[in-house]
């Protein structure tokens, strides 16, 4: 019968009891097949996620920029640091490196850096990983962890106030500063006839 059609008998089933044979183009059979392989989903379980800081950034802003990171690498994500220059902060790359570098040692009981900062235009990326299942964290981070219980204490998550530098704007008192647009001076305003009537 299949010969007649000039198509394949091909078994689509050959589990099922009768096993179940159909009368198609085998070819097209296999294309169809090799599309439906490719076109599921890849696994999730290693999306990159981003996580943006500036130079200029606060302690605190620090702090929860590094949480949010956590919780990304504890779900199995990597996560991408990545530090924006904006105008004459490009003359300053070593501290956006710097910032780069606390975040990274506030992780590394629980990640590894796998790219180290490296600069592509105006922005700086810093790739880091979970470290491997049976992996120990370093002895280090949990010396941190009792220095900053004891600080703070609470039996909270590590806070970076320790052995950092605030950066704040005299960083870049050094830069001109340019306004956006020109100021414009203000005229007096001279009162009307109608005020000095009353």
């Amino acid at each position: 019968m299949a010969q007649v059609a000039g198509l394949d008998l091909v078994e689509v089933a050959p589990q099922s009891r009768p096993p179940v044979a159909k009368i198609l183009d085998y070819g097209r059979f296999k294309y169809e097949q090799k599309k439906k392989v490719k076109g599921k989903p890849k696994s999730n379980s290693m999306i990159t996620k981003e996580v943006r800081v500036r130079p200029k950034i606060d302690v605190n802003d620090l702090n929860i920029k590094s949480r949010k990171a956590r919780e990304f690498l504890e779900a199995g994500n990597k996560v991408q640091v990545t530090c924006m220059f904006r105008g004459r902060e490009m003359a300053y790359k070593d501290i956006g490196r710097e910032v780069m570098m606390r975040l990274a040692e506030s992780l590394e009981d629980i990640a590894k850096v796998e790219r180290m900062p490296k600069m592509e235009g105006r922005r700086m990326h810093l790739v880091m990983s979970k470290l491997p299942p049976g992996s120990k964290p370093k002895p280090r981070a949990e010396a941190d962890n009792e220095k900053s219980d004891a600080e703070s204490g609470s039996g909270g998550s590590k806070l970076m106030t320790d052995h950092l530098k605030v950066t704040n704007n005299d960083d870049f008192a050094d830069l001109p500063s340019v306004p956006a647009k020109p100021i414009e001076p203000v005229e007096p305003v001279e009162p009307s006839d109608s005020e000095n009537d009353e």
